[in-house]
């Protein structure tokens, strides 16, 4: 009696579906096995380990929630004069409105023009809340987390589960991420948007056709998210752009994919700037590229230096991390024996670090953000968070691509030393993490109420002040301001207009806007108040405007009628 044999396909079915699953070989599946020399084991000692593993983690990140109105770090290497400024500027449509009842004021910096999203976030949260820093800094700090997880289920579409989670350790002990995402600024969200049209990206080529037209609808709607929480998104997109390609196998249907998120993209912004922007904030909506113009060089040695400085920067997020990444993607990149000797290419972690979309993607969106901090011409460290996600996933991938069993084993020990290399860094970053925590400064929120609580207790005819960190004084304390510094109304008019009683600048005055205040005012420093450790701006000066006689101001209504002529 014979044994019956199940039937096997035949070759041409075999064929065809080797064909079908060509173009997707970059890209995995969360839910499909991972090849690796380090299977995920189901031993209950092993689930234990990732078990504590992310209990640490989650454990780390609640460290950032302590103290959420102290200072950014003093005497940190990071001196970020985002820190002074851009939680009140970003935020402030929303304060206003539930100040105010208003979210626009004329002439004074309204970045929400072109910048609606995150001041729309913070709008929900103080509807809940009240206006206040904490609970500004509480929703950038949910965003961070948010990142973590999307940095962890990117990742395990490549790679194994220790793999994903070293890449996580690795961000929630930066201390660099640590000051930055406590600050309620605008890069938390753009990671958060780019990170998340990765995820959809990566999981194209398992979805069914009509699946996939509702992901890259969905990835144009994030594409567009990205550019109206931050204009720079346009330097990173081209990654996400770059995963569509991929998911599509390079072929000629990609051209349709990319079409069709780029109009999922253009469609929703289209619909904001013409239907509101254009017809009544244009002029707010251009002067944001004109404050954030700074000047070009002009020559080729100049431009050099530029991009060079924007380079070194990178080393703001980790010395040690940066310099271990270049080694370990050089040698990551040295094919396997046992990729030698196939003719069917590898997939998943043990698979060219070439054709790994993800790499391509990090190295793509990290040479991005450096090229515009070099084409800005003003490199600052914040914008070097949009770096350290795209760092971290090029280390992991790259040091766990070296300790494959198949790699020589002087490449195996590289592996090795680069994981000892990372553990040793994010050990030193929770020490560090630690001493911030041990001993937190409250000198800007001090200040802010002093300033706060000295034009209380002297009162004037007018309550407004005026200071280039008024938003964020008034964010702290509710007092309200107006911007010395930026706005689409010259100083003249923009004083003229509003009469503030009050001026707040940092150190010392600058001439040119002494020489506006001078058309109108005299001005006694009656208060200073120490505040953070730059030592260009570690004193807040408190100053009385006392309107000059008629007589003696220079600012007269013909100049008052040229003002209005150009607004």
């Amino acid at each position: 009696m014979v044994n019956p044999v199940p039937a096997r396909p035949s070759n041409r079915r075999q064929h065809f579906a080797r064909e079908a699953e060509a173009p997707l070989r970059p890209i995995l599946a969360p839910h499909e096995p991972q090849s690796s020399s380090f299977p995920e084991p189901e031993k209950l000692p092993l689930r234990w380990v990732y078990a504590f593993w992310i209990c640490g983690i989650l454990a780390l990140f609640a460290l950032h929630f302590p103290h959420l109105l102290a200072d950014f770090p003093n005497n940190s290497p990071w001196l970020d004069p985002s820190k002074y400024t851009d939680e009140g500027w970003y935020g402030n449509a929303a304060m206003r409105w539930y100040l105010t009842g208003h979210w626009f004021l004329r002439g004074d910096f309204n970045p929400a023009v072109a910048l609606p999203i995150w001041p729309l976030l913070l709008a929900a949260v103080f509807h809940f809340t009240g206006v206040s820093l904490a609970a500004d800094r509480a929703l950038a700090l949910c965003v961070f987390g948010l990142n973590l997880l999307l940095a962890y289920l990117v990742l395990r579409t490549q790679a194994s589960k220790w793999v994903a989670l070293l890449a996580v350790t690795i961000l929630v002990t930066s201390p660099f991420l640590y000051a930055f995402s406590r600050l309620a600024i605008l890069e938390p969200p753009l990671i958060c948007f780019l990170l998340l049209s990765w995820l959809l990206a990566l999981r194209l080529p398992h979805s069914s056709s009509r699946t996939q037209t509702l992901l890259l609808a969905a990835i144009g709607l994030l594409l567009c998210l990205m550019v109206l929480t931050k204009t720079t998104a346009i330097f990173i997109l081209p990654s996400t752009l770059f995963l569509i390609t991929a998911a599509y196998g390079f072929r000629w249907t990609s051209l349709r994919a990319l079409a069709t998120a780029v109009a999922a993209a253009a469609l929703p912004w289209c619909a904001w700037y013409f239907l509101l922007v254009r017809p009544h904030y244009r002029t707010d909506y251009q002067y944001l590229f004109d404050a954030n113009h700074w000047p070009q060089p002009t020559n080729f040695t100049g431009w050099i230096a530029a991009f060079w400085y924007a380079l070194h920067g990178s080393l703001w997020i980790s010395p040690t991390l940066c310099v271990t990444a270049v080694p370990v993607l050089l040698l990551a990149l040295i094919p396997s024996r046992s990729a030698k000797a196939s003719a069917v290419p590898p997939s998943g972690q043990n698979a060219h670090l070439w054709t790994n979309p993800l790499i391509i993607a990090s190295l793509l969106a990290a040479a991005g953000y450096v090229f515009f901090a070099g084409w800005h011409n003003n490199p600052q460290p914040r914008y070097y968070e949009a770096v350290i996600y795209p760092l971290c996933f090029i280390l992991s991938l790259g040091a766990a691509r070296l300790i494959d069993r198949s790699r020589p084993f002087l490449l195996r020990v590289s592996g090795a030393a680069a994981l000892a290399v990372i553990a040793t860094v994010s050990i030193a970053g929770v020490f560090r993490i630690a001493g911030y925590l041990r001993h937190p400064d409250y000198t800007f929120v001090n200040a802010a109420r002093g300033v706060t609580g000295y034009i209380d207790h002297h009162p004037g005819p007018h309550r407004l002040l005026l200071s280039i960190s008024g938003d964020d004084i008034q964010m702290i304390t509710h007092l309200p301001a107006i911007c010395d510094d930026y706005g689409t109304w010259d100083l003249p008019y923009r004083i003229h207009a509003y009469q503030p009683g009050w001026y707040a600048t940092w150190n010392e005055m600058d001439p040119g806007t002494l020489t506006d205040l001078q058309t109108q005012y005299s001005l006694e420093q009656v208060a200073s108040f120490p505040a953070f450790d730059d030592p260009d701006r570690n004193l807040l000066l408190l100053y009385r405007m006392i309107p000059l006689p008629p007589a003696k101001q220079t600012y007269s209504a013909k100049d008052e009628q040229a003002a209005n002529a150009g607004k």
